[in-house]
């Protein structure tokens, strides 16, 4: 198409200087100018985040637990795959009060999951998220003599909004079918992008 143009040009040019007998003057073309992509998205990413546990009352070997809201921190290593979906490997550290009656024990919690996240970009900066995954929580109550593993699904819901080319802001909503004095989470960190 643009050479069809060219050459158009260049008879419509020669045919008319020649027609009128006058000098033939070269044809100066403009180049169409360039507009540069946006530089497109890492495929990994890291997000280091601080976590805020609700707490929950949950049956446990026989003790009814109750445990406190605190705080903790996460960290997710995640590779985007394509077309919003990504795929991430979350790790967790938390740590909270449990009561059983009147009696206080301190509660650590451990947790690692893979996670299969989409995300869809409502504008060029915020996007919302959804994520569905498999969890293993290491829970130790030295006080109870409680320490052991337990494992089930885990869902959770957010937001990015981009700050720059390299950093968002990450905030989650968590649930995880696992029962634990713990309870759900949310957590509120920075994304980098590699």
């Amino acid at each position: 198409m643009k050479k069809t143009l060219i050459a158009t040009a260049l008879a419509t040019q020669l045919f008319t200087q020649l027609h009128a007998g006058g000098h033939i003057e070269p044809v100066v073309m403009n180049e169409p100018e360039v507009v540069e992509s946006e530089v497109a998205e890492s495929k990994f990413y890291i997000v280091a985040s601080g976590m805020y546990m609700f707490g929950d009352t949950v049956d446990h070997e026989g003790l009814l637990l109750d445990g406190d809201k605190d705080y903790g921190f996460g960290i997710d290593l995640g590779y985007r795959i394509g077309d919003g979906f990504a795929v991430e490997y979350d790790f967790t550290y938390g740590s909270n009060t449990v009561k059983e009656g009147t009696e206080e024990a301190q509660a650590t919690y451990y947790t690692s999951a893979i996670d299969l996240v989409y995300v869809y970009e409502m504008t060029e900066t915020i996007g919302v998220f959804g994520k569905v995954g498999y969890e293993y929580e290491w829970e130790t109550i030295d006080d109870y003599n409680i320490d052991g593993t337990d494992h089930n699904f885990v869902f959770g819901a957010g937001v990015e909004i981009a700050m720059n080319e390299k950093y968002k802001f990450v905030a989650e909503y968590e649930h995880s079918l696992i029962e634990s004095p713990h309870g759900d989470s949310i957590f509120a960190g920075v994304m980098y992008n590699f």
